[in-house]
């Protein structure tokens, strides 16, 4: 299972990281329900199951109560608040960000790029002379005559 951390944030993306804890959350997003309910749909074993919960509690996800013999679990909002608050920062760069490829595709838009990709695709495309620099090929490169190293007669 995964380590205890004491990070809230890092102890939630971490249980949130396995397929079957998330599949749990799933299932607890209908309503609360037993342990024993949790495990039918599962093939693996009951103490599986329970390491699983223990993991969604110590971060926070879920929470679990004992009513006489039943084992209820249900989910603990504030937790799974606490990571889509943190993961909602990014959605508007996201959401920008296709809206801008889905002009491209449509419309034909150029997209935006930053100066650095601009130099980049220049030097790739060979487009790296500059408007107002002379047009020097190889028969017209001459050597400043006073940079040139004289030889010493022998």
């Amino acid at each position: 299972m995964q380590p205890h951390t004491t990070d809230p944030l890092s102890a939630a993306f971490a249980a949130l990281a396995d397929p079957t804890r998330r599949a749990i959350l799933a299932r607890l997003a209908e309503g609360e329900t037993s342990v024993g309910e949790l495990v039918k749909p599962f093939p693996i074993s009951a103490p599986a199951i329970s390491r699983h919960l223990r993991v969604l509690e110590q971060a926070r996800l879920i929470e679990r109560k004992v009513d006489a013999q039943w084992r209820i679990c249900k989910l603990h909002p504030p937790g799974l608040q606490m990571a889509d608050d943190w993961l909602s920062r990014y959605r508007a760069y996201w959401e920008n960000s296709l809206d801008r490829l889905v002009g491209v595709l449509e419309n034909g838009d150029t997209p935006w790029r930053p100066p650095a990709a601009r130099r980049s695709q220049a030097r790739l495309t060979g487009a790296t002379q500059r408007a107002d620099a002379p047009n020097r090929t190889g028969a017209d490169r001459t050597r400043n005559p006073s940079s040139a190293r004289k030889r010493k007669s022998p």
